[in-house]
């Protein structure tokens, strides 16, 4: 058997995977980081592959509308499985469990995610839609808390 080309190898890796979200790191061992680098550039370019994130790619198909390759699953999808593949402890939102639980009749319209304790800088997005994170920090909570002295 011929020895297949890293873009090939990583195709085959892509494939064989069940989820939607497919990290840089996944292929860290089939080449040097340039070599990996390239490769992906190369899926994104033929329409395999999305980027949704530093680091982070989803599977992608054909819009039937722009033609263009799209995810194939929604940014709420996505980011839940990349940010449980990123070993983030995350829930629902505010917003998106208060509708859940039909507390409220509001539609929410930005995909929101609850990391507890934990602060994250990292942007999720596809096309002009974006992630945004809740945590349980809150300036005005630690403020009032503060020895007066």
């Amino acid at each position: 058997m011929s020895r297949l080309i890293i873009k090939e190898r990583m195709l085959r890796s892509i494939a064989k995977r069940k989820g939607e979200v497919v990290l840089r790191g996944d292929f860290e061992k089939m080449g040097s980081p340039s070599q990996v680098s390239r490769a992906l550039n190369e899926l994104i370019k033929a329409g395999r592959l999305v980027r949704i994130g530093y680091g982070v790619y989803a599977k992608a198909r054909v819009s039937s509308v722009s033609g263009k390759p799209v995810p194939r699953e929604p940014l709420e999808v996505l980011a839940w499985e990349a940010l449980v593949r990123l070993k983030v402890d995350v829930r629902t939102g505010r917003a998106q469990t208060a509708y859940a639980e039909g507390k409220t009749g509001q539609i929410p319209m930005q995909a929101t995610f609850s990391t507890g304790n934990r602060r994250i800088s990292r942007k999720l997005s596809v096309g002009n839609r974006s992630v945004r994170y809740e945590n349980n920090y809150s300036a005005r909570t630690k403020r009032d808390n503060r020895p007066h002295g």
